[in-house]
């Protein structure tokens, strides 16, 4: 059971959740300013959006597992995948900043490095450990001239 909710979808709603209650309780009367906000947040969830589609493709196209916790089949080293090794992620964080901007949820921006901290430590570095002893010199050219975020 404990693997069903530890999934990136469910921290991310988990915060989406936290940010929405902070903005619809505890709006603090801050703001970052109507229009830019709406805009640089619009982007945010926009490109998010994007970049995960355009990840979920490559996991589609070489037909291994989008599953964290599971063992991949291949190596997906094209694609979005020569700009960012963990696209999908970094969506993930995209998303929860551009709502936080988008809803002018100020106290709930430090969800955006606590998002940032989970995913990395409960899901990429257990995947990087995986796909490094499983794919061994593969992994460690991709990574050499991938990073890891951006």
């Amino acid at each position: 059971m404990r693997n069903y909710f530890d999934l990136p979808p469910a921290w991310l709603l988990g915060g989406l959740l936290l940010a929405w209650l902070q903005k619809t309780y505890l709006p603090a009367g801050l703001a970052f300013g109507p229009v830019w906000a709406d805009l640089v947040g619009g982007l945010l969830v926009g490109g998010g959006a994007v970049l995960a589609a355009l990840a979920v493709m490559e996991f589609r196209t070489h037909r291994t597992t989008i599953i964290p916790h599971r063992e991949p089949a291949r190596l997906i080293t094209t694609g979005i995948y020569t700009r960012s090794r963990n696209p999908i992620y970094l969506a993930d964080v995209m998303i929860l900043a551009g709502f936080i901007l988008f809803w002018d949820a100020v106290l709930a921006l430090p969800l955006v490095p606590a998002l940032l901290w989970v995913l990395e430590k409960r899901f990429v570095e257990p995947e990087e450990a995986r796909l490094a002893a499983r794919f061994g010199p593969e992994w460690e050219a991709w990574a050499e001239r991938t990073r890891r975020w951006l």
